[in-house]
């Protein structure tokens, strides 16, 4: 599962885990240490305090017959008691845990054991592990006051003490451990609360909301991801809001020429036949005029940011340029004009070969359309420290320059009463320009006039 939740809880619950082995691995470790030398220090303890006192052999180990004489009157060396003569009888079954001493002579001859078997085997002093009786015995030796003493225990016996105290110590970590593992799935859950908020925010708006989020008590981790949902809302309002005057432009601008056109076809139903003919050509032009409306806004569409999927190339840009200008010669001779190439470098551009050819049939129809008869219009593409820059040049009335940032919006006409241009050729241009990374500037020209300076960079140029 996908989830930052799962995962979160995945690797922080098996971080503890982890984390709780290890620990209670060493403390397994550390315990039974500290368990063994407590013990060990124990059977010092005995065996010390063994030889700190006189204890009489037991009759069993001295013989029956030592042990009835009764002591002779003469006798100096007082005797002490049988040891343990009077106290209850200690169960001497190894099983039960308890420790087992012996006493030896400095000779070696056994003079004592709290066994009625002989016990371990004799060690050297200090401790030592022996066998004896089929299990493994954990001893202490030590001498002194003419005698030796070996005090031992079974290991057996030791771990069955020592595991019945591991409960003690295992279920406290084992309940600490099912706290913690809550309170971390607690805290996961309060931590991502934000982000429930913030799809609840979001899941709970209309379409038409773009309004930004509400950003205000956001984590420092989570409020990046809300003020870029706000920027791309932002940008999905001011689209729509450029859609919509799109739209509401375009169908005002349409409205026009369609409706001139029902009137010349009434017009030009009703005209006798000796005037028809011209009711026909103005009703050829007032159809020119809606398809090359409608060309323009189809252009004008497909420069829109949520329709717009760049599909540049490597184009020869000197060759649309060459195609273009042969191609409107014909409309540039109808019109009375001169369409001239003056320059026609190599140039490679990376752009979309339909788009530059759309641009430069606005430039050249702008001022074919706005110069007067006998207009003299002149193409020329240069290549010059890495850019090609081409140049539209007219002899017509210019633009103000207050009005040149103006002239670049959509149906912006600087002449209230042009019925023949959309408003739009600009427009599509400076958005063409804008999808290569290119540059546009209008200026006038000292003979009068104005040129469209565009400037693209260039991939590669050559000359030949």
């Amino acid at each position: 599962m996908n989830s930052i939740r799962s995962r979160l809880l995945i690797w922080q619950i098996s971080a503890l885990l982890l984390a709780a082995v290890i620990a209670g691995a060493l403390t397994f470790l550390l315990a039974r240490r500290g368990f063994d030398q407590v013990r060990d220090y124990g059977l010092q303890q005995i065996a010390h305090s063994v030889l700190r006192h006189d204890v009489t052999p037991m009759p069993s180990l001295i013989g029956a017959e030592a042990a009835t004489t009764p002591p002779s009157s003469d006798s100096e060396t007082p005797i002490t008691p049988p040891v343990a003569a009077d106290t209850e009888e200690v169960d001497a079954d190894p099983d039960e845990g308890q420790f087992v001493s012996q006493i030896w002579s400095p000779s070696g001859e056994l003079v004592f054991s709290s066994l009625d078997d002989d016990g371990p085997t004799l060690q050297h002093a200090g401790f030592h592990q022996t066998q004896w009786q089929e299990q493994t015995w954990r001893t202490y030796t030590a001498k002194g006051n003419g005698r030796v003493v070996q005090v031992a225990v079974s290991i057996q016996d030791r771990d069955s003490a020592f595991y019945e105290l591991l409960p003690g110590m295992l279920v406290p970590m084992v309940l600490l451990v099912v706290m913690l593992t809550l309170m971390i799935h607690e805290a996961v859950k309060r931590a991502l609360r934000p982000l429930d908020s913030l799809r609840q925010q979001i899941g709970q708006r209309a379409v038409s909301e773009l309004h930004a989020l509400d950003t205000t008590d956001l984590p420092i981790e989570v409020a990046p991801l809300a003020l870029t949902l706000n920027q791309l809302l932002t940008q999905l309002d001011q689209l729509l809001v450029s859609q919509r005057q799109f739209l509401a432009d375009a169908a005002h601008e349409l409205n026009t020429p369609l409706a001139a056109i029902k009137l010349q076809a009434q017009l030009a139903r009703r005209a006798p036949s000796g005037e028809r003919e011209a009711s026909l050509n103005e009703l050829d032009a007032g159809i020119e005029r809606a398809i090359h409306l409608a060309s323009q806004l189809l252009a004008l569409a497909r420069l829109e940011p949520d329709e717009r999927t760049p599909q540049h190339s490597e184009v020869n840009w000197h060759e649309i340029v060459r195609e273009v200008v042969i191609r409107l010669s014909p409309l540039a001779e109808a019109r009375h004009a001169d369409l001239g190439l003056l320059r026609c470098e190599p140039a490679v551009v990376m752009a979309n070969g339909h788009e530059l050819r759309a641009m430069l049939d606005n430039l050249i129809d702008n001022a074919l359309r706005y110069s007067p008869p006998g207009a003299k219009v002149d193409v020329d593409l240069v290549t010059h420290g890495g850019q090609a820059t081409l140049t539209v040049s007219d002899n017509g009335p210019g633009i103000p320059k207050d009005q040149r940032e103006r002239v670049l919006q959509r149906f912006v006409r600087l002449h209230p009463g042009d019925t023949t241009g959309s408003g739009l050729g600009l427009s599509i241009v400076k958005g063409i320009i804008d999808a290569c990374g290119g540059a546009l500037q209008l200026k006038n020209t000292p003979e009068g006039g104005m040129t469209a300076c565009i400037t693209l960079p260039l991939i590669k140029s050559s000359h030949g």
